[in-house]
């Protein structure tokens, strides 16, 4: 009985037991939970500053005490690592950032890379600066975000098309990525943001891969970056090519499709929609959501084909259940078990709709998954020298992104076309 205790202390577990509380809070208490402000001034913004402080430091605590980690100097490294994660979190609310889809973790690595390339990091700002434990955390909270529900929204052409785009896009991207040298693990990484849908899928696929995390941040810098000239891009490609194909109804159909599967930032599929139309818009925002979904499932793949792949060293073993089972990111099953409570809540009634029908109760897991996956990124940029970043290997990351992304556009204009285009309107 001890063993099996033991056995329950390892990070991909304590991970799961310190987000429970989390999404416990969630669920039950949506309107009593702190926010993440857009500004630092007044009452209202620091109490939720503190608030947020107190319960990101017990999870820090908690999860140290369960790991047997020291606890000495935990309190004031923390501090400095919010800190950094509030500000960039602040600026990713501004409004003409949030436009262009420029999320929290891209100015949490870039802030953290400025403190460590232009200063360095103090001996005692290093107990709090536990980038794998903050990101597995953001994860199962991640879950409770994914919501079978979208699913149905999309019916079953948006259904289709989401399993279409991802598996093609991941497998082009993956073979991409190897032929241009980049380590299995960062392709992994690079082919998830590429054909799920960007940051989020990034990190849950490093996590369960094992990749570098500093080829992460890379590779998440990447996604955001490229976002910008994609939301006017894409408008522009739907509306010369398009209307030559369809009439103006389904045309804009085909558009919120088309743009839903290629963009990689729900809010750059927002933008980018509503510059074609409101149907656009609408197709777009359920069909990225439809992708989201499949977060999931493509990490439940990731971690089944690197746990039973066969070892080639002298004493490699042979793959079997309990191998598979001792390998297997354990976290990953939190973030399932999350998804599935969340999405039975919902159907049971057990959360309401507000007036826009947006839910609480999702939202504010959304905002854990967000303050956590922000101070991991600020311990990842605080790990990282700008050397490691214009290193040979991230050149080929790079063209191998930008490979993947015009073949998704092309992938999934034909994908849209056949399904929205041809197939929607002969079934109507």
């Amino acid at each position: 009985m001890k063993d099996f205790f033991e056995k329950l202390r390892v990070e991909d577990w304590v991970v799961v037991w310190v987000s429970i509380p989390l999404l416990l809070l969630a669920a039950l208490f949506p309107a009593a939970m702190p926010r993440v402000p857009s500004t630092l001034v007044g009452e209202v913004a620091w109490y939720n500053i503190a608030l947020l402080f107190v319960i990101v430091l017990a999870v820090l605590y908690v999860g140290c005490l369960l790991l047997r980690r020291p606890l000495k100097g935990l309190l004031p490294s923390l501090a400095v690592v919010f800190a950094v994660s509030l500000l960039a979190q602040v600026v990713a609310k501004i409004p003409i950032v949030a436009y262009y889809g420029f999320e929290s973790v891209f100015f949490s690595v870039l802030f953290g890379l400025l403190i460590r390339n232009v200063w360095h990091v103090p001996a005692w700002m290093k107990p709090a600066i536990q980038g794998e434990f903050f990101i597995k955390i953001g994860v199962v909270c991640l879950g409770a975000t994914i919501l079978f529900s979208d699913v149905m929204k999309s019916g079953v052409f948006g259904l289709l098309q989401a399993i279409l785009v991802v598996a093609v896009v991941w497998f082009f991207a993956f073979r991409v990525s190897r032929r241009w040298k980049v380590d299995e693990r960062s392709a992994m990484i690079l082919s998830s943001g590429v054909s799920i849908c960007g940051v989020s899928a990034c990190i849950t696929a490093a996590r369960v891969a094992g990749g570098d995390d500093r080829k992460l941040s890379y590779i998440v810098s990447l996604v955001l970056i490229v976002v910008v000239p994609m939301i006017y891009l894409m408008p522009w490609l739907a509306g010369w090519i398009l209307p030559h194909l369809f009439t103006p109804e389904v045309a804009e159909e085909v558009a919120g499709a088309w743009i839903g599967g290629t963009i990689d930032t729900t809010s750059g599929v927002a933008a980018s929609s509503m510059i074609v139309g409101e149907v656009a818009n609408q197709h777009a925002v359920i069909i990225k959501a439809a992708q989201n979904v499949l977060i999931g499932v493509v990490a439940f793949f990731i971690a089944l084909y690197l746990s039973t792949r066969r070892g080639t060293g002298k004493g490699s073993q042979t793959p079997s259940l309990g191998i598979v089972w001792e390998k297997f990111p354990k976290f990953i099953l939190g973030f399932v078990a999350a998804s599935l409570v969340f999405s039975l809540l919902q159907t049971g009634g057990f959360f309401v709709p507000d007036a826009r029908g947006k839910l609480a109760e999702p939202g504010v897991a959304k905002m854990f998954s967000t303050v956590f996956f922000s101070l991991a990124f600020v311990c990842i940029g605080l790990d990282t020298r700008l050397k490691d970043i214009v290193s040979r290997e991230n050149r080929n990351i790079l063209w191998s992104f930008l490979a993947a992304q015009s073949f998704n556009i092309v992938a999934t204009f034909l994908i849209a076309c056949l399904l929205f285009g041809v197939l929607k309107p002969l079934w109507a």
